[in-house]
């Protein structure tokens, strides 16, 4: 039997997205276009559009559709934004903000994943994104300035290469809380001073951020 992904993509943008509240319109696009099936594991392909995370290579996950448009929704991204992305993982959301922004730059601990992640993206003509194996926890700075940053794993605190690698009005997206337990999702923007103010978000659950500020 011929599963027919693209009619599922679109029930899960109205039914887990829109009626969620998800309103950004360059969010709920990207998410009709990015096949999610595509970055999967061959086994679990027919739940790439049920609501919730699923398991891929070497013990990660791909994070609940809802969840990743609630982080992007919340960057405020635009056209013209370089992004660093930290933990790619399958490269699910890497496309996304490929389908949104200029430039993304993502980096990813296991070479097993950046490998599979970056054959993937560039069979997809994702064509303005670059992996990276390496410690996300110092981000990249070779890239820096980013305009915004996603952490797609969870950290006791906010990384300080992190911080340093923002832009001017940028924002950075992470959760923060217990490894291995509920985390806060919080949104940083830096602001003209140079500070960063800081916004509590919804509670989530995140495989650990590991690295040499992090979790180790």
């Amino acid at each position: 039997m011929t599963v027919d992904y693209e009619k599922l993509r679109l029930e899960m943008v109205k039914e887990q997205l829109e009626k969620r509240g998800i309103k950004d319109q360059s969010v709920l696009e990207a998410f009709k276009k990015v096949p999610r099936e595509r970055f999967m594991l061959a086994e679990n392909r027919e739940l790439a559009y049920a609501d919730g995370a699923q398991t891929i290579e070497a013990g990660q996950t791909i994070s609940q559709p809802y969840i990743v448009a609630k982080m992007l929704e919340a960057l405020n991204l635009s056209p013209a934004d370089r992004v660093l992305e930290i933990g790619t993982g399958s490269g699910y959301a890497a496309a996304l903000l490929a389908e949104i922004a200029g430039e993304v730059y993502t980096v990813e601990r296991i070479e097993k994943l950046a490998v599979k992640a970056r054959n993937v993206l560039s069979k997809l003509n994702y064509e303005n994104v670059r992996v990276k194996t390496g410690d996300g926890t110092l981000g990249w700075e070779e890239y820096a300035p980013y305009d915004a940053i996603l952490v797609s794993a969870a950290a006791p605190y906010l990384p300080e290469k992190l911080k340093t690698q923002l832009n001017k009005k940028g924002r950075i997206i992470i959760p923060i809380g217990e490894r291995g337990g509920i985390q806060q999702l919080k949104l940083y923007t830096r602001r003209y001073n140079g500070n960063l103010k800081e916004e509590d978000l919804e509670y989530v659950r995140f495989v650990p951020l590991l690295g040499e500020d992090s979790w180790r």
